[in-house]
């Protein structure tokens, strides 16, 4: 079918946002109050947070402030891939913290067994799948990293399976697979904005105080705490667990890691029993490619296809704005790639598009620290990577708060922070060349340019 055309009906919003289930919002907060923690953010960071503090302390007053709708950005609009990596994939953790990779890679599988222990615990119907995630090779070049990667992962005790062509197709079926691995053990497929409903019931049911619609203009120290300060009242708070993504955030220091990415997303119409059987997913994994500007995609409850990626869009400037939610060229793009794709399923349309904003650092994963004399804690940069590690960061946080030493505070990974990027306008243009050199290496079998190995040497990355 003509992309243009398997377009035409699609609607510019979410998909997962746009569902009956969604819940009315909680009172927006008039007055002044104090509390025990407060938690600024309605995301998977900051529902994580605030849950998790009343799990360890139920007797804490513990009070969420959300500036729109729970889960209404990053956390309700990705793709549903709940990963057990905490590092960006165990490349990019072996590359920057070697002597922690092991732990490493054995905390994000705990994290993300305990991320199915909790849903299931309060009940929250999310549509969890723990079908683990192919990773796909669609040049040669792309099959000697996975080898590497296949052959450490092994190394580390993680279940990560080469597969040869046959055997990948035989998966899920697509002429430009030439090989992959199965990473069993390592990913989950959920409904997104479904666990953040059911995350926020679950802090209600627990005596969480959520307000929505209550965005945090100002945050102030005193003697007695730190006052967040919101259009109709405020919160006195012991304590603050910080976890607003790339929005701006109420401390300065954090604009200088955090870059804000876009990246766009399109659903398929539901695929009749034919549609389906002509591409196999029996297992229903996530599937990702490896090229790097990759696709990811997967099957929903009702068998569409949500189908992301490739381009990660920065807007010069560091812009966020509604209008960049939606970009027709790179729709058509992402729609010709489907069909290349999956040439048997020429006759489906998409029934949404949209995208949304990630906050990326330059180490891709997320990094954490602490300000206020170790009253606030934050979490931010995970690098589309979030809907799993989110929930480690916010036991990071917690542990911040409560001036704990545990196994998480003493790793390296948490104690250092990511390089820095340069200021305007000299951040606009570094990006904009990483981005071409990129799209070139991806033209070029893989061969990194000059460009990218002296970022590779600084430590510093772009990704989606």
């Amino acid at each position: 079918m003509d992309p243009l055309k398997a377009l035409t009906d699609a609607e510019r919003k979410p998909y997962w946002l746009d569902s009956p289930a969604k819940p009315e919002p909680q009172a927006r907060l008039f007055g002044n109050t104090g509390a025990d923690l407060a938690v600024v953010g309605g995301g998977f960071s900051g529902l994580w947070t605030a849950l998790m503090a009343k799990e360890r302390d139920p007797s804490l007053d513990v009070v969420l402030l959300e500036g729109r709708r729970i889960g209404w950005a990053a956390s309700g609009r990705n793709g549903g891939f709940a990963m057990a990596t905490l590092t960006h994939g165990i490349a990019n953790g072996l590359e920057r913290w070697p002597e922690e990779i092991s732990t490493l890679e054995h905390m994000g599988l705990r994290n993300l067994d305990e991320i199915g222990e909790t849903v299931a615990r309060y009940g929250i119907d999310c549509g969890y799948e723990r079908t683990g995630e192919l990773h796909v090779a669609t040049e040669p070049w792309q099959l000697e990293e996975m080898h590497e990667s296949s052959q450490i992962a092994r190394e580390l005790g993680v279940r990560l399976d080469m597969m040869d062509a046959a055997q990948v197709r035989a998966e899920v079926d697509s002429p430009t697979y030439v090989g992959g691995m199965w990473e069993r053990d390592g990913c989950a497929m959920l409904d997104p904005a479904r666990l953040a409903w059911g995350l926020r019931q679950a802090c209600l049911d627990l005596g969480v105080r959520i307000h929505e619609r209550t965005p945090v203009r100002a945050m102030r120290d005193t003697p007695a705490g730190l006052d967040l300060l919101t259009p109709y009242g405020s919160v006195r708070a012991a304590r603050v667990a910080l976890g607003t993504g790339v929005f701006p955030p109420l401390l300065r220091r954090l604009r200088h890691f955090l870059v804000p990415v876009y990246d766009y997303v399109l659903m398929t119409e539901p695929l009749s029993a034919g549609q389906l059987a002509s591409v196999g997913w029996h297992n229903r994994q996530g599937v990702g490619d490896s090229a790097n500007q990759f696709h990811y995609y997967r099957l929903t409850e009702d068998n569409r296809i949500l189908w992301g990626g490739y381009d990660a869009v920065y807007y010069n400037g560091g812009k966020i704005k509604p209008e960049y939610e939606q970009r027709d060229a790179t729709f058509v793009k992402l729609a010709e790639h489907f069909f290349a794709t999956f040439p048997q399923l020429s006759d489906l349309r998409f029934t949404h598009r949209w995208g949304g904003v990630i906050d990326t650092c330059s180490r891709f994963s997320a990094f954490y620290g602490t300000s206020h004399g170790g009253r606030l804690a934050y979490a931010a940069g995970y690098t589309g990577m979030g809907v799993g590690a989110t929930r480690f960061g916010a036991n990071v946080m917690l542990d911040l708060l409560s001036g704990e030493r545990t196994e998480r505070t003493e790793l390296r990974m948490v104690k250092e922070k990511p390089i820095p990027f340069p200021p305007e306008p000299v951040r606009s243009a570094g990006i904009q060349m990483t981005r071409w050199s990129i799209a070139q290496a991806d033209l070029n079998q893989g061969r990194r340019n000059l460009w990218l190995r002296t970022l590779d040497r600084m430590g510093l990355g772009f990704d989606s």
